[in-house]
């Protein structure tokens, strides 16, 4: 059974990665894009090729939803389709060079900006942020 400790906690720490999500998501290197493109290209960049239906299941969504999305991807020259090697029915999505560079200037921005946050922290903050990168991910089921 959760403390108020416990419960007090889970809501400090839920306002404070919404916040650094926000901010983060100000930084990103191309907003025609929605989160959800740019989810998905990151796990095929990630995973390589995948069917439609293991993205939908990586990123947790439907597969007529996962279908849509792929759709303006691929209209956009993000991703591409090739048929499955083995499976005739099945195709394998996978990103183009410029999804890939759209992702690292992605990345290049985000990271760049939290660097310079980083920057103004005192060592045993970043000890504490070291630590804690562990914990977050469990928490994120990683």
């Amino acid at each position: 059974m959760p403390t108020a400790t416990d419960t007090a906690l889970a809501s400090a720490l839920r306002l404070s990665v919404m916040r650094l999500a926000r901010r983060m998501r100000l930084q990103r290197a191309d907003t025609s894009l929605t989160l959800s493109q740019l989810a998905a290209l990151s796990t095929l960049e990630r995973h390589g090729r995948l069917t439609p239906r293991e993205l939908a299941d990586h990123e947790k969504v439907q597969p007529p939803s996962m279908t849509r999305l792929l759709a303006s991807l691929e209209a956009a020259e993000l991703c591409t389709r090739t048929p499955h090697p083995t499976d005739g029915r099945q195709v394998l999505m996978s990103v183009t060079p410029a999804a890939k560079t759209l992702l690292a200037e992605d990345r290049r921005r985000r990271e760049a900006w939290l660097s310079q946050r980083l920057a103004d922290l005192d060592p045993a903050e970043l000890a504490t942020l070291r630590e804690a990168t562990g914990i977050l991910d469990k928490l994120a089921g990683s």
